[in-house]
């Protein structure tokens, strides 16, 4: 268990904030060592006790933060003080922000090549400062990782955002962050069709509710119901399990 970090279901998660995770980047930054940053929901959560690959990548990340909302509650009724929800996407957001006022240089690697051409052109947008040090979509072959590994490191940026699935980025980050070089990289799945305009997000209000699963399982139920439903389903079952050992313990 990484210090500082508690235990979720067995998975490491960061008791911290959104302001709190911002400042760590900023140290990350400084300190120029490679790292990487996973977003935990319930279903990565019943992902790591199914996968190992994903379960090492997790366990070697340098920053964990709860991405899903349930996840905080879960960690509450285990007796941790997690703050608040600090969702990939919006860790995101406040990044590039600060980015652009920081003077860190970004790069984009994933998505299509419109969705990913579309992030940059409306991150531009927002934030005029802002130093994009490249962009790539995430469709290569396995036989060019090694090639795209080492244009990301060539153009040196700062923070990399992967647009890659889960456990697809976590794999890759895991595998290559050293390579890379690049001092925060961060895994944002479908974010950047947030940030390209192509999927919406839940009302804010859900979002606070601990409801935007439900949003999304009614944006995509052929393709979410399984995560969802049956993935939430086990998620509580792993929390339910955590919560009786530690009972058994006193």
């Amino acid at each position: 268990m990484r210090p500082g970090a508690v235990s979720v279901a067995r998975v490491p998660v960061d008791p911290i904030d959104m302001a709190q995770a911002c400042a760590r980047v900023d140290e990350l930054v400084r300190e120029r060592v490679p790292s990487y940053y996973v977003a935990i929901n319930a279903a990565k959560v019943v992902a790591y006790h199914e996968d190992t690959e994903l379960r090492d990548a997790i366990d070697e990340a340098h920053l964990v933060t709860a991405d899903g909302q349930a996840v905080v509650w879960a960690a509450r009724l285990l007796g941790h003080r997690v703050p608040e929800r600090v969702a990939g996407t919006d860790l995101m957001l406040a990044l590039l922000a600060r980015a652009a006022q920081r003077g860190y240089a970004v790069y984009f690697l994933g998505a299509t090549e419109e969705v990913v051409r579309a992030c940059v052109a409306k991150a531009r947008a927002l934030y005029p400062a802002l130093r994009i040090a490249g962009h790539r979509n995430g469709y290569f072959k396995p036989e060019e990782e090694a090639e795209v590994v080492a244009a990301i490191r060539e153009a040196g940026p700062d923070i990399l955002f992967l647009g890659f699935g889960t456990p697809a980025k976590e794999y890759f980050m895991r595998r290559h962050h050293r390579a890379l070089g690049v001092p925060f990289a961060m895994g944002v799945g479908g974010s950047f069709d947030v940030l390209a305009g192509v999927v919406a997000r839940a009302p804010r209000w859900m979002q606070r509710a601990g409801l935007e699963w439900a949003y999304r399982l009614a944006q995509e139920p052929r393709r979410m119901w399984r995560r969802y439903l049956v993935g939430n389903t086990r998620f509580m079952w792993l929390v339910a399990r955590e919560l009786l050992a530690r009972r058994g313990q006193r």
